[in-house]
Order: structure tokens, then sequence, then C-alpha cells
């Protein structure tokens, strides 16, 4: 299967905050993550980056400053 590990990109450094991910939707600043048997979870980030050969998406949280 083709489950996503989901990274958090914060002060340049990568962070797992979730492993087995088979859905994501964006809806406007809110991420919704789902696993097999679990309700969706949401978060406030961004999309930064989805690598489909890793299985990896990173993100990165909207508080943090650009730079």
């Amino acid at each position: 299967m083709c489950q996503a590990k989901i990274l958090m990109l914060r002060g340049g450094k990568e962070e797992i905050i979730m492993q087995d991910v088979i859905h994501l939707r964006i809806e406007g600043d809110k991420i919704w993550l789902e696993r097999f048997f679990e309700d969706p979870t949401s978060l406030q980030a961004k999309l930064v980056e989805a690598d489909f050969l890793k299985h990896t998406v990173t993100l990165s949280p909207l508080d943090e400053p650009e730079g």
C-alpha cells in the first residue's frame, strides 16, 4: 500500500507528525489528514512539498515566519 508520512518543517528541520496517512484534503488554511479506521484530523498549515517516490508530504505551520 502507499500511505504517506506527514512531515512538519519547523526551523529548517523536518519532524514526523503523522504516518500511514491515506487521504489529505486542503480547505483554505486547514489541512485534513485521515488514516484507516480513525477520524480525520485537521491542522492549520500550508503545503510545502509532496514527494511521491518517498511517500512524504511536507507542511509548514502558518504561524512560522518565512525566510
